[in-house]
């Protein structure tokens, strides 16, 4: 439950390395832990820091929104736990999430001193073991409905044209309309929502696990597929044995399955969506986010698309 939740809205820090930082340091106080010497990792839909004085993550979240889902994230993550399943774990002793300059704020076990990936192929592992798992009630995981992300993506464009908002709103009512009509194949439960090889580390003993538990929810099987599918198929960031590797471990090929490219179509404007998140603030953003929209108008190759 998120602590101090009356605090002004005048308190809240900007989503800059500096706003972070502040929010890091008033975070850490109030967990009673040392942020001295702490390192910025990543600063995207999370910023996400390393504490050198403990081995602990903190994460900060953009969206000023995501109390909600993060308590969530650390309920799933004490679950995981409980099923002795890989995956990050949420820090003991710790009330969280709790708010700190306006934003919500976790903490995590560090996996280890730096990031290691693990392989496509360790990543379909975890992902069978993750989809023969029950979900207890108690964890209330919402039901997917990939379209609200893709509709509240829209609020948040920025130095978008006019034209390219309203081309991207033309394609979201298509692919809603077919997403619709779909036949899923795989059965229904629960999915890590944004599976992915960068949300696969390596801990300390070596031993793959599951990070990032923001988008665990009941869902179709295949949209934890999609991801590492278009990789390979369309962004060419994975090779043809990393690909096949992953389908012989997982047991399915998506892109067999007759509604793999309406997914794929989905999942990318998804990405374009994100950047056109970012396009009005940073020039490298909207250098991508043109180079994205120009391959959607144009039915052109995706391989030249950056990642991020």
């Amino acid at each position: 439950m998120i602590s101090d939740p009356g605090k002004s809205p005048d308190t809240l820090r900007e989503f800059t390395a500096e706003g972070v930082e502040a929010v890091l340091r008033e975070a850490c106080a109030e967990a009673r832990i040392d942020a001295t010497g702490a390192e910025l990792l990543r600063l995207g839909s999370n910023a996400v820091y390393r504490l050198s004085a403990a081995p602990v993550i903190v994460r900060i979240a953009r969206d000023l929104d995501a109390a909600t889902e993060m308590e969530r994230a650390v309920k799933v993550a004490r679950w995981l736990e409980s099923q002795d399943y890989p995956a990050t774990r949420a820090l003991p002793d710790v009330r969280q999430p709790l708010s700190a300059g306006g934003r919500v704020v976790t903490f995590w076990e560090s996996a280890q001193d730096r990031e290691e990936y693990a392989t496509v192929t360790e990543l379909a592992g975890l992902l069978r073991r993750l989809h023969w798992l029950e979900e207890p009630e108690s964890l209330r995981l919402p039901y997917f409905d990939p379209f609200a992300k893709v509709w509240s993506s829209f609020e948040a464009l920025d130095g978008v044209s006019a034209n390219d908002a309203v081309f991207l709103e033309q394609r979201a009512r298509r692919l809603g309309k077919e997403y619709d009509r779909l036949d899923f194949v795989l059965p229904y439960g629960v999915i890590h929502g944004d599976a992915n090889i960068g949300n696969v580390l390596r801990d300390r003993s070596g031993q793959a696990i599951m990070i990032d538990l923001d988008g665990f929810c009941l869902a179709p099987r295949e949209w934890d597929l999609i991801l590492t599918a278009i990789y390979y198929d369309r962004f060419c960031w994975h090779g043809r044995s990393e690909y096949e590797g992953f389908v012989h471990h997982y047991g399915f090929d998506i892109m067999n399955w007759p509604g793999y490219s309406v997914l794929a179509d989905i999942r990318e404007l998804m990405m374009v969506l994100w950047m056109g998140q970012q396009a009005g603030s940073s020039e490298k953003s909207a250098t991508e986010f043109g180079r994205r929209m120009h391959a959607l108008r144009t039915g052109g190759s995706r391989r030249d698309w950056s990642p991020f």
